[in-house]
C-alpha cells in the first residue's frame, strides 16, 4: 500500500475497512504540533509496513467519525483487524505506535513499550531517525493535547465572549477569511439570514479553543451562539437554515436584521406566540398524530435532542429546569422527525423549539418557561392542572427570595424601573458590580401583598441577601455611601 490515505467521510472509512486488511487510523489536527510530529512517524511506518492500510482523519473536520471512535484528544490512533477496532493509542508516543502497528501487521507477538533506541524490532530503518529526532525535540516521547476543564478565569472569559454579541460564532479564521469549509458555510448562512454577528478565531488562542469544547460540551467547531445559548455546529445550523427555523429563532430572540427585506413577516411565519390557528392546514392524519403526542403525558417537551443529550442550549435550559423542579415529563426529539418538526410549528403557531405543553396546552418556548419559573407561574399552572400540589404563598415567597444570592423585589425590571426608588437601588448595585436577581412586584399582586407581611416591610424595593432582608432604598443607599454595600452582600 505504502501511501497514507486521507479519509473524507464515514462512508469512505467504512469502505476502506470493509476488506478486512489490518489498518491504522491517525486522528490529527492541523493546529497540534504533536499531531504533525506523529504524522511523520506514521508516514514512515506506512513505508515499512506495506501490507497495513494507513488512514488519516482530521478530527475536527470529521466529527461523525471522531464521535464514533470517542476521540477527545489528538494525536489519537485506532488499530483495526478484520474491519473492527482492536486497539488504540492516545498521545505522541512513537515507540508504542510502531509496536502497535507491528502487532496488527503480525510481525511481533508480545508487544512492550519500546524506547526510541530499541525500536528496531518493530520498525524498519526509515522510521528510526525520525523517532530519535522527536524524542530529542520533546524531551519525552509522551506528549498529547487533551481537553482540560476550564479554570475559573477562563470560564469567565468564555462567558464574556459568548455574551459579547447577540449572535456569536466561534470559528476557524474570521468572517472575511474562514479557514475551514464548515466555518465558511456557517458564515455564508449568517450573511444570507441578514443578521449581524461577532466571531472569534479559535486558531489564535488554544486556551479558548480547548476551553470552549468543555464549556459548551460540543467537541468541534464552528459553534454558533444566540443570546448566550448554543444553537449547534455546522450541520445543525445548515438544517435550521434550510427549514427556515434559524430565522424564526433569530426573530423570537429579538435579533435585529440588517435589511428589512430579510425580516420574516408575521403573515408568512405566524406570530410565534401560541394558539392553534394554523392547525387547519395540516392533514387529518398529521394533526391526529400531533394531538396524540401532545397528550401522551401531562407534561410534554418537544425539543432538539433528548433530555440526556440536548442538541441546543434552549432545550438544555428547559430540561435542566424541569429536572431541578423534579417535574416528570415526556419528550420528543424534533430532529428525528421532520414531519413532526414542521407540522408542530403550524399546529401550535409557534415557530421555534423547544415547546412545552401541559395537559395538552402550549405553555411556550425557552424564554417563556424560564420567566414563568422565575415568577412562580409555572408551578401555579402545574398545581392548577393537578400535576403537583399547590404551593403555599409562604413557600413561594421563600423560593423567590432564595432564587438568587442577592435578590431585589422592585417595581419594574432592572433595565426599565417603574419608580425612582427602585432605579436608585439598581444603580447602586450595578455601580458596585454586584450581580443580582430581580422580581417585578407589579406583575403579581399576590407576591406584592404577601411579601409585605412576610418581611414585615411595607414598601418596595426590598433587597435580600442569602434569604435575609437587607432593607429598602434608604438602607441600601446608606450602605453604598459608607462603602459597606459590597461587603454586606458578600459576607
Amino acid at each position: 500500500m505504502g501511501v497514507v490515505k486521507d479519509v473524507q467521510s464515514k462512508a469512505e472509512l467504512g469502505e476502506s475497512l470493509a476488506g478486512g486488511a489490518p489498518a491504522a487510523i491517525h486522528f490529527w489536527a492541523s493546529w497540534c504540533e504533536a499531531s504533525k510530529q506523529m504524522d511523520q512517524v506514521f508516514s514512515h511506518l506506512c513505508t515499512d509496513f506495506p501490507h497495513v492500510l494507513f488512514l488519516r482523519v482530521e478530527a475536527e473536520e470529521q466529527p461523525e467519525i471522531s464521535d464514533a471512535y470517542a476521540v477527545s484528544a489528538v494525536p489519537y490512533f485506532v488499530f483495526c483487524k478484520d474491519g473492527k477496532a482492536s486497539d488504540t493509542l492516545e498521545g505522541a508516543n512513537p515507540a508504542v505506535l510502531a509496536n502497535k502497528v507491528a502487532k496488527i501487521a503480525g510481525t511481533i507477538d508480545n508487544v512492550e513499550t519500546a524506547a526510541p533506541a530499541s525500536l528496531g524490532m518493530a520498525a524498519g530503518p526509515t522510521v528510526l531517525e525520525t523517532v530519535k529526532d522527536l524524542a530529542r525535540q520533546n524531551g519525552s516521547s509522551k506528549t498529547e493535547t487533551k481537553i482540560s476543564v476550564p479554570t475559573e478565569n477562563l470560564t469567565k472569559r468564555l462567558q464574556q465572549l459568548v455574551n459579547s454579541h447577540p449572535v456569536f460564532l466561534f470559528m476557524k479564521g474570521n468572517s472575511e477569511q474562514p479557514k475551514c469549509k464548515f466555518s465558511r458555510r456557517v458564515v455564508e448562512i449568517l450573511k444570507n439570514e441578514g443578521v449581524e454577528f461577532g466571531s472569534f478565531d479559535i486558531l489564535l488562542d488554544d486556551d479558548v479553543r480547548e476551553g470552549m469544547k468543555k464549556f459548551s460540551n460540543w467537541p468541534t467547531f464552528p459553534q454558533l451562539y444566540c443570546k448566550g445559548e448554543l444553537l449547534g455546529g455546522c450541520d445543525i445550523v445548515v438544517a435550521m437554515h434550510e427549514s427556515g427555523e434559524l430565522k424564526d429563532v433569530f426573530r423570537d430572540q429579538g435579533i435585529l436584521f440588517i435589511s428589512k427585506e430579510n425580516i420574516p413577516s408575521s403573515a408568512a411565519q405566524g406570530s410565534g406566540k401560541g394558539g392553534t390557528a394554523g392547525s387547519t392546514t395540516l392533514s387529518t392524519a398529521l394533526a391526529s398524530r400531533l394531538g396524540t403526542l401532545i397528550n401522551s403525558s401531562p407534561v410534554v417537551l418537544f425539543m432538539k435532542g433528548k433530555p440526556d443529550e440536548p442538541k441546543c442550549g434552549f432545550s438544555s435550559k428547559v430540561v435542566d429546569l424541569l429536572k431541578q423542579e423534579k417535574i416528570e415529563f415526556q419528550s420528543f426529539d424534533v430532529l428525528s422527525d421532520d414531519e413532526i418538526r414542521q407540522g408542530l410549528k403550524t399546529f401550535s403557531n409557534w415557530s421555534s423549539f423547544p415547546q412545552l405543553y401541559i395537559k395538552g396546552e402550549l405553555i411556550g418556548g425557552s424564554d417563556v418557561v424560564l420567566e414563568m419559573h422565575k415568577s412562580g407561574g409555572l408551578k401555579k399552572i402545574l398545581a392548577e392542572k393537578g400535576i403537583i400540589q399547590e404551593e403555599k404563598l409562604e413557600d413561594r415567597l421563600k423560593n423567590l427570595i432564595s432564587s438568587s444570592p442577592v435578590m431585589l423585589f422592585m417595581k419594574g425590571k432592572p433595565d426599565a424601573p417603574c419608580c425612582g426608588f427602585s432605579s436608585k437601588v439598581v444603580n447602586a448595585l450595578r455601580e458596585e458590580g454586584i450581580s443580582f436577581g430581580s422580581f417585578d412586584i407589579l406583575s403579581d399582586e399576590e407576591v406584592r401583598q404577601g411579601l409585605k407581611t412576610y418581611s414585615n416591610w411595607p414598601t418596595f424595593p426590598q433587597l435580600y441577601y442569602q434569604g435575609d432582608l437587607i432593607g429598602g432604598c434608604d438602607i441600601v443607599l446608606e450602605l453604598s455611601k459608607t462603602g459597606e454595600l459590597k461587603a454586606t452582600l458578600s459576607e
